[in-house]
């Protein structure tokens, strides 16, 4: 139960997600993350998939719906107000094109994609800096997470499974 708990918060963790969390759930030996040194659980990649899946979805929700509230609360303040409009105007200029051609698979696509600087959090943030709807993000995000999800235990396993051709 400890080793569940401990990839739910390695998936809550910004620029780790289930991008970390997954292989250290399937892997079994040590790997050192940001000079810690982290003995992999060993887990059945299913469960840990599931768990992760799971974990990063609920992230992505909670992200938005928090940025949601800090920022109308923070809007009572006209400083704020007027640099925050003038930020989301330049952001929305940028990236609305993509969104039209695009939509809610473009976003899926950048949550998806297991880079540096994408996943649940970058995604609630572009999100709502676009004003992409509550709805549409849950469901922007769901996609994003499951293909993130395939992507990283897929290439976990192949790794384990060519390590142990050697």
């Amino acid at each position: 139960m400890l080793k569940i708990l401990a990839l739910v918060l390695v998936t809550f963790i910004p620029a780790l997600e289930l991008r970390a969390s997954i292989p250290l759930g399937i892997l079994s030996g040590k790997a050192e993350i940001f000079g810690l040194t982290l003995q992999g659980f060993g887990l059945n990649f299913i469960l840990v998939f599931i768990v992760c899946i799971i974990s990063n979805i609920i992230l992505g929700i909670l992200v938005y719906f928090f940025l949601d509230k800090f920022v109308k609360h923070l809007m009572k303040f006209k400083l704020f107000a007027k640099y925050y409009a003038r930020k989301v105007k330049k952001t929305q200029r940028k990236i609305e094109p993509y969104i039209k051609k695009y939509g809610t698979f473009g976003m899926s696509l950048f949550i998806g994609l297991p880079l540096p600087g994408s996943g649940s959090y970058t995604g609630a943030l572009g999100a709502y800096l676009i004003g992409l709807g509550y709805k549409k993000f849950i469901i922007a995000n769901i996609v994003g997470v499951v293909i993130a999800g395939i992507l990283v235990t897929v290439l976990t396993l192949t790794g384990v499974n060519l390590l142990k051709l050697n």
